[in-house]
């Protein structure tokens, strides 16, 4: 080996580095040794040394790059197959980093041949992470993309087994690979556990490219939180008074409850024949499932009761006695009494509507459209309008289907006008008199549904606002936008009462607690957290998810909740641990609602694969993790019944509080 060559590259590295005095205290004893004794140490050097300082020379060049991750590559998948999966996990990490390196080294068409050669190993797991990292062209692209900065600030966390852990040590040792060896110690952080590799059906818990720090997570999530119902509720009373056990009230519900269907049946679709079979049929079913459901008409019951941390809102006497009423006369689900679906279509939208809502008694139909409107349809009113002819569209669908349009019955809506850009997301208040509306705007605006005006417009957020919900109790209600925040705000002031951040990217979706004493937060970093709404603290991360989440749900009993995200995967959360019960997959893409039946024991999903799944929430809440795992991925399908539409994506879901179903959505053209 050259001594002198060996020279240049240990100087060279100590520039790179920024060592300059190291880098001169080394010349002058260069300078000395070379005085004071010949060349002849030269020979003394040992082999293995000078290949290793060599090694880091040639790290600079693009090739090195292209050339370690090629061969990691194919060593990963010609690995054993038990570990195979385990050491593939590394892969991404090292690709996204090297060619985030090789951008910030101004190799910029190297980088973008690397990009394209290796991107399509990573495109089913990963597309909205490649998609925003293709846009990265310079070095300073780094920078002001967060994204790209968040992740060459963080390290990614992988949990592998021991023998995995040696393979890759071994392998990293012979192919002298520095480039890939420096990658990995600088971006990835392994957590080595012993025993047999980890299942790969467990692969989404264990590849966390978001809060990689763990330990910061587990810490939060430590945090005591009560996830129990507030004291003096309406289900509480109801409780106390035992009105929703008696045979008789149980009869006189369900008799009532098929009489108000029966009447907005006809209001609907102008008395159409066949009510009266549905309501025999209906009554059929509950009848022979209501002494096996009776038992667990209220779940709810064994939740503990909390104090609430906001100032409650009074609620009217007729308010109050309306809403008993409908508990009392509640339909009590479960998977051998499925509820009754009501299904809202929207027609002739261009593919305009952005968002869909509807009210808690299935009167009222709200849609954002992406031309600032917002419209609103009466149910009754919709009904009066067509008398007795046919409505346009999907009536074949189902004998409770229900078609909305502007070609309608000519204008059959309330069209509110106030927003200044397209209308993401829409929410009634709990007793359908107040409507709110966010949009790309970054404003909030209240709406009275009695006076069909705008009361109030909120102000606060930069950026467009992705989702709005009201509280159980009204009054209070919470935002999610662009901005990477979600904020509090009560509908007496125009400036949010708090400002939650924390999330990397933008909040998509959000959902209060049953006790409004939390909000969770969907986002595009592929986590759920949750809130405490005194403190504005975060007390929960939520991490297993793949993509970008765009819906949520919280159980009646506030013990779980629910998260659907872009790949069509839905996972139950035990919010008093932070782990994932269970994830329920079944659909083929985006889920873009949630909703819990008002016994906590069916959760709906509507997904833009047309379809809503009923999932039988008891048995998934159940079954501990370990004995999940034992029996495999099959025992994780729980789903009960697939209810496919013609060509209607699922917009929004509600559950009535007397357990009936309602669904809305857009039709689109059929390929």
């Amino acid at each position: 080996m050259d001594q002198e060559e060996i020279d240049k590259v240990v100087l060279a590295y100590l520039d790179k580095r920024g060592f300059k005095q190291a880098g001169l205290a080394f010349q002058q004893e260069k300078q000395q040794h070379s005085k004071g004794s010949n060349s002849s140490s030269t020979a003394q050097i040992d082999p293995d040394i000078a290949k290793q300082i060599l090694a880091f020379s040639e790290t600079d060049g693009p090739t090195q790059y292209q050339e370690g991750y090629s061969k990691l590559r194919s060593w990963a998948y010609n690995s054993l197959d038990q570990y195979q999966h385990e050491l593939v996990r590394v892969l991404y990490p090292v690709f996204i980093h090297a060619f985030m390196d090789l951008v910030a080294k101004g190799h910029i068409q190297e980088a973008r041949a690397f990009f394209n050669s290796f991107r399509g190993d990573h495109e089913v797991g990963h597309s909205r992470d490649l998609q925003k990292l293709e846009g990265v062209l310079s070095p300073s692209h780094l920078e002001e993309m967060e994204f790209a900065h968040s992740l060459r600030q963080s390290k990614v966390r992988i949990k592998i087994c021991q023998y995995s852990y040696d393979l890759l040590l071994q392998y990293l040792h012979k192919s002298q690979s520095i480039t890939m060896l420096g990658i990995i110690n600088e971006h990835i952080n392994f957590q080595v556990s012993p025993g047999q590799p980890i299942s790969i059906a467990d692969d989404a818990e264990f590849v966390t490219l978001f809060g990689g720090d763990q330990d910061a997570v587990n810490l939060i999530n430590q945090k005591e939180i009560h996830w129990g119902l507030l004291e003096d509720s309406l289900e509480e009373k109801l409780e106390k008074t035992g009105g929703s056990n008696t045979d008789l009230e149980k009869g006189d519900g369900e008799t009532r409850e098929g009489e108000l269907e029966d009447s907005k049946k006809r209001s609907v679709d102008g008395g159409k024949q066949g009510t009266s079979l549905k309501k025999q049929k209906k009554e059929k079913v509950v009848s022979a499932t209501a002494k096996a459901s009776r038992p667990d008409s209220v779940t709810a019951s064994g939740a503990p009761r909390v104090k609430p941390e906001l100032a409650l809102p009074v609620i009217p006497i007729e308010v109050e006695q309306s809403i008993l009423e409908d508990l009392r006369n509640r339909v009590q689900l479960s998977s051998m009494a499925l509820p009754s679906i009501s299904f809202y279509t929207f027609i002739n939208t261009h593919s305009s509507l952005n968002c869909a809502s509807i009210s808690h008694d299935g009167s009222m139909v709200a849609g954002g459209f992406s031309d600032s409107a917002l419209k609103v349809w009466d149910m009754a009113k919709l009904g009066q309008q067509n008398g007795n002819s046919p409505l346009q569209g999907e009536n074949e669908l189902a004998s409770n289907d229900h078609t909305l349009g502007p070609n309608a019955g000519g204008r059959s809506y309330t069209l509110f006008r106030g927003h200044a850009g397209p209308v993401h997301s829409a929410t009634f208040s709990p007793f359908g008199d107040f409507l709110l509306s966010s949009s790309s705007d970054s404003t909030i605006r209240l709406w009275s549904t009695k006076l069909n005006a705008n009361l109030v417009c909120y102000k606060g957020h930069n950026y467009p606002v992705w989702d709005v919900q009201f509280s159980p109790v009204g009054h209070y209600f919470a935002s999610a936008s662009h901005d990477r925040t979600a904020r509090i705000w009560s509908v007496d002031r125009v400036q949010p009462l708090r400002v939650m951040a924390g999330h990397l990217s933008d909040v998509d979706c959000v959902q209060w607690h049953a006790n409004c004493n939390y909000i969770a937060t969907g986002s595009s970093d592929k986590t759920v957290r949750l809130w405490d709404v005194q403190s504005g603290e975060c007390v929960r991360i939520f991490i297993g998810h793949r993509s970008m989440i765009l819906c949520l749900a919280m159980s009646p009993d506030g013990r779980y909740m629910a998260s659907g995200d872009e790949d069509g995967t839905i996972m139950m959360w035990d919010l008093a641990t932070g782990r994932c019960v269970s994830p329920l997959v079944g659909h083929s893409s985006c889920i873009w609602s949630l909703a819990f039946s008002c016994e906590g024991s069916l959760l709906a999903s509507g997904s833009a694969d047309c379809t809503v799944k009923l999932w039988d929430v008891t048995t998934s809440s159940k079954v501990p993790k370990t004995e999940e795992n034992k029996s495999g991925s099959a025992s994780r399908l729980r789903s009960l019944k697939t209810l496919p539409t013609k060509s209607t994506p699922v917009y929004a879901l509600q559950f009535s509080r007397r357990n009936l179903l309602f669904a809305a959505g857009a039709l689109t053209k059929q390929s």
